[in-house]
């Protein structure tokens, strides 16, 4: 029985990214909503997504030229 510990350790920080941000949004938002109200928790949401948007540009731009790569390397 063999074991893939890069796939492992590729899955483990993929569920840390994703717990991470959960936290953030859930967490961090619900304090804000709990002690500011809910105009508060909607700025404060707006204002986490434009923090994250540069995030996931820049994620989606490695996907896709990870996609070029492995097409181009096939041939």
């Amino acid at each position: 029985m063999s074991r893939d510990l890069r796939k492992y350790a590729q899955d483990t920080s993929v569920q840390l990214g994703v717990g991470a941000f959960l936290l953030l949004f859930i967490v961090g938002d619900g304090l804000i909503y709990f002690i500011y109200g809910k105009g508060a928790a909607m700025m404060g949401l707006l204002c986490l997504l434009a923090g994250v948007a540069p995030v996931l540009i820049i994620l989606l731009f490695m996907l896709i030229l990870n996609w070029i790569v492995k097409r181009a390397n096939r041939e």
